[in-house]
């Protein structure tokens, strides 16, 4: 089991086997952002760092984001994300809407959600303005692998969602993903942008594989590699 160690100013990542989770706190309550894929006694551990009331946000519902979900009286989630979270994980649970734009007070210090679908209908990363940076999420990474095979991943909605992040770029300087690299520049998000559209224009080869009992394809974009569905 890991712990929490910081990253920044009230800000704090743990580390689960290949997937992050981060605590964020303010003057009033802390928030932490997803729940990890192996139990790892993350309100335990996000106990040892602050005394505050601990809130729950998913930024999406892919299993290895959800496995501690039922320690938490109810979760931030977006709505788009219920098709994956009661229909795919076959999770129950209580969960409270937010949207593209919602803000989320923690006293003294206000997270902006932004929508990035593609990934999974409802995937969310947060703005920190204060701090100019990006909290958490699957789509934007870096060295790591995005998984787009399944019938709740879009590539065309994905660029899209990254389109629309990109027009914010003055807002912040770098991101802090769930996987692979802990940092990463903003540099890379229209690298992901254009190789996504390479994949999509059958620029890039996509290498077959398996995993966990799916025959997919590997599409090596240099900064990343897509997950996807073989192509015939």
């Amino acid at each position: 089991m890991g712990s929490f160690v910081e990253i920044y100013e009230n800000t704090w990542a743990m580390e689960d086997n290949g997937v992050r989770i981060f605590l964020l706190a303010g003057t009033e309550k802390a928030l932490v952002v997803d729940t990890g894929m192996n139990r790892p006694g993350v309100a335990a551990e996000a106990k040892k760092v602050t005394d505050l009331p601990l809130e729950l946000l998913n930024t999406h519902a892919d299993p290895d984001h959800i496995s501690e979900n039922d320690l938490f009286p109810w979760a931030y989630m977006h709505p788009s994300e219920l098709i994956v979270y009661h229909n795919i994980q076959n999770r129950e649970g209580s969960t409270r809407a937010v949207f593209d734009g919602d803000c989320i007070d923690l006293g003294g210090r206000t997270l902006e959600v932004i929508h990035v679908p593609g990934h999974t209908p409802g995937s969310v990363t947060l703005l920190d303005r204060e701090h100019r940076c990006l909290i958490g999420g699957d789509p934007i990474q870096e060295d790591g692998r995005i998984f787009m095979f399944g019938v709740h991943r879009d590539m065309e909605a994905y660029i899209t969602g990254l389109e629309k992040v990109w027009k914010r770029e003055r807002e912040f300087d770098v991101i802090y993903p769930s996987h692979a690299k802990l940092c990463v520049e903003k540099g890379i998000i229209p690298k992901l942008m254009q190789g996504a559209k390479d994949v999509m224009d059958g620029k890039v080869e996509g290498k077959k594989a398996e995993l966990r009992g799916n025959e997919i394809a590997v599409y090596d974009i240099d900064v990343d590699c897509f997950l996807g569905t073989p192509q015939d």
